[in-house]
């Protein structure tokens, strides 16, 4: 399967680099291809500017901004993020990559007054997250409602494949996690990982 890893977190030597490093090498030595989108490494623009805006129905002349990431997107079948979890939710550069990326004509179709929105990605077959939480789990699903984990197995999720798997794999409480426990999730992900068909 041809995998887009999106990789976002500003420290190069933070555990998520780690993490990054345990999802690309388990890809591979599964057989898969994999491209590696390191959001910081390759100072992608997260935020939209006024004139992409007010151009983003416009479909066609909406892919010119972001070209280069459309077509790594469209070359995929299957989608991994890999990030911190900050304030419940994805960090505000991949938010902006969303935003910006999965623009109408690409992502899906706008929606009609009678109709629900349509998805454009019928080639991704899979879309995981594998992702770094400082607080608690019963606290992130019960309290707050895993808002993160919305947005990327059920949001993305609903504009591909109609028969699209999805992952989940997360540590909580990074902040005081152990060494031991840090290893057993870097296990854990390889072997979630390693079971990609």
């Amino acid at each position: 399967m041809r995998l887009l890893v999106v990789y976002c977190h500003p420290d190069p030597e933070s555990f998520n680099a780690a993490v990054r490093d345990r999802v690309v090498e388990a890809a591979r030595g599964a057989g898969h291809e994999v491209d590696l989108l390191d959001l910081y490494a390759e100072g992608f623009e997260p935020t939209m500017s006024c004139e992409e805006r007010r151009g983003y129905h416009e479909i066609g002349p909406n892919r010119a901004p972001v070209e280069d990431h459309i077509a790594r997107l469209m070359a995929a079948e299957g989608l991994i993020f890999v990030y911190p979890t900050w304030w419940y939710g994805q960090p505000a550069m991949l938010k902006g990559w969303l935003d910006r990326v999965f623009v109408p004509g690409v992502a899906f179709a706008m929606p009609k007054p009678d109709a629900p929105i349509r998805g454009g990605l019928d080639h991704i077959r899979l879309v995981g997250a594998v992702t770094t939480l400082g607080c608690p789990r019963w606290f992130w699903s019960f309290v707050v409602g895993a808002p993160g984990r919305r947005v990327l197995l059920r949001g993305v999720r609903a504009i591909c494949a109609a028969r699209c798997r999805t992952f989940w794999c997360a540590i909580h409480e990074m902040d005081s996690a152990t060494h031991a426990q840090r290893t057993r999730f870097l296990d854990r992900v390889a072997r979630r990982i390693a079971r990609i068909a």
